[in-house]
């Protein structure tokens, strides 16, 4: 019988707003081979945060202190890693998971996370989904899953998406950063964004009209990011509204008119954000971006396995 894969928690932002949820995530984990070995964080509250600044921290510089390539998943989003990041050890939680090989994966405020720990250490983690928003689903999607558990066993993993382009074919290589946009931004300006010269960054965001949307990327123009990177490729900016006051001035006018600023290629239709169909894929990992006018495909690799 195949040994389950230990599954470390780590409740770094937010805490569960259902318990049953949480549980169903453990279940289904667990059904599948995966052992959540310390479910007890799951019942932690402070304020809005899954336990005090001090359990949070502890929860971070844990990873990797447990069996070899057991997985650390991320409970949530939500807000809280601002508060950690300047007592974070970064170079103590590489060394730990280098030497046990665990896999880092979670998304939405765990950006912030992710970002700092590639600025510090160069240490590759996984943006890719939580326990709550996509293993405690009632149908957890089948996408996801197999996008997941294909990259965690595939040293030289490939994507292909179908999604037409109005970018020029071209193939660019690099390293594959970014995450959520919000985050991202926030980190502008500290010592916890990484400088990536000649990247392919990708972003996603959740609860932005197409005005805020543009004011982040105009940001990350302006300030010297976008021009860095050798593409940009645009995942999910989903649950969000315009009003008659728009007139028109929707996601696609905003890609747009960012495109039309850049002289790099900026594509759209990334499976991946705040949504149930996602990639799981490697922060500060290699890729190979080749695009068409019917899609693009990613090349992946140079990040932990299980």
């Amino acid at each position: 019988m195949t040994q389950p894969i230990e599954v470390r928690l780590i409740a770094s932002s937010g805490y569960p707003h259902d318990v049953a949820i949480a549980a169903r995530g453990c279940a289904w984990l667990k059904h599948h081979g995966y052992h959540v070995g310390n479910p007890d964080i799951l019942a932690r509250r402070y304020l809005r945060f899954g336990g005090t600044d001090a359990e949070r921290l502890a929860d971070l510089h844990a990873i990797g202190t447990g069996a070899a390539r057991e997985l650390t998943l991320a409970v949530r989003g939500g807000y809280g890693l601002a508060r950690l990041l300047d007592r974070i050890d970064f170079p103590r939680i590489a060394e730990q998971a280098r030497a046990s090989g665990t896999p880092i994966v979670g998304h939405s405020d765990f950006t912030a996370f992710q970002l700092a720990y590639l600025a510090a250490t160069g240490g590759v983690s996984f943006a890719g989904p939580m326990l709550l928003a996509d293993f405690g689903e009632e149908h957890v999607d089948a996408f996801m899953w197999k996008h997941f558990e294909g990259i965690l066993r595939d040293p030289a993993y490939r994507i292909e998406v179908a999604a037409p382009q109005a970018s020029a074919p071209m193939t660019v290589e690099g390293t594959l950063w970014g995450g959520n946009m919000a985050m991202l931004c926030s980190l502008l300006g500290t010592p916890y964004l990484p400088r990536v010269e000649g990247g392919i960054l990708f972003l996603e965001d959740i609860n932005e009209p197409p005005y805020r949307v543009e004011r982040m990327l105009l940001q990350l123009l302006q300030a010297g990011i976008l021009a860095r990177q050798q593409a940009i490729v645009l995942g999910d900016f989903s649950n969000y509204r315009t009003t008659d006051y728009d007139n028109g001035y929707d996601m696609a006018a905003v890609f747009d008119y960012v495109r039309a600023q850049l002289r790099i290629p900026v594509l759209t239709g990334l499976p991946f954000g705040h949504c149930p169909r996602k990639l799981t894929l490697p922060v500060g990992g290699q890729a190979r971006l080749a695009s068409s006018g019917d899609g693009f495909t990613l090349a992946l690799s140079g990040y932990p396995t299980l």
